[in-house]
């Protein structure tokens, strides 16, 4: 089976750099694409702990593109980041397989696009099930240690989907 082509926002991007597995993003999929205001986000904002770092460059299998509407961007009248925004409209505009949010209001916005989407946790769960990893829980711990928000209820349905009840 191919691998998907994915689009990937900047939360997922910095959690997983954190934790040093980027590189599941290379292993579980073909392409990736981020927007440039991701890039720039991920680069320039104050989000990532290792200020001023880009690994972004330092992975060149992640591909910064420039989104061809800009004038989509202005559609959106919603109080989701720009780098959300860029996201959504790459992933239409690469006609991807796969958008990689984890914010909730840009995920129903997603929805309602027709984007298919998952999240952190569901890059964790699909790397286990290609075997890449083994278990998805020391990552989920080391994901909350690193101030990612992950309610008790959402923790047990990764480890139940994952199949470590």
């Amino acid at each position: 089976m191919d691998k998907p082509l994915v689009v990937v926002n900047s939360t997922p991007l910095i959690l997983l750099s954190n934790i040093g597995h980027l590189d599941l993003l290379k292993k579980l999929y073909n392409k990736v694409f981020i927007a440039e205001a991701v890039y720039h986000e991920v680069t320039e904002g104050g989000t990532d702990k290792r200020k001023n770092v880009d690994f972004i460059s330092q992975n060149k299998w992640i591909e910064v593109t420039k989104i061809q509407n800009d004038n989509a961007r202005k559609t959106f009248v919603t109080s989701l980041h720009i780098g959300e925004v860029e996201t959504m409209i790459l992933a239409m505009e690469k006609s991807a397989d796969l958008c990689i949010l984890d914010d909730l209001l840009a995920r129903k916005h997603a929805k309602r696009l027709n984007i298919k989407i998952v999240g952190t946790l569901g890059v964790l769960i699909a790397a286990k099930k290609m075997k890449h990893i083994n278990e998805i829980k020391p990552f989920l711990d080391q994901l909350i240690s690193n101030g990612m928000f992950i309610s008790n209820s959402l923790y047990s349905i990764a480890l139940s989907t994952a199949d470590e009840n």
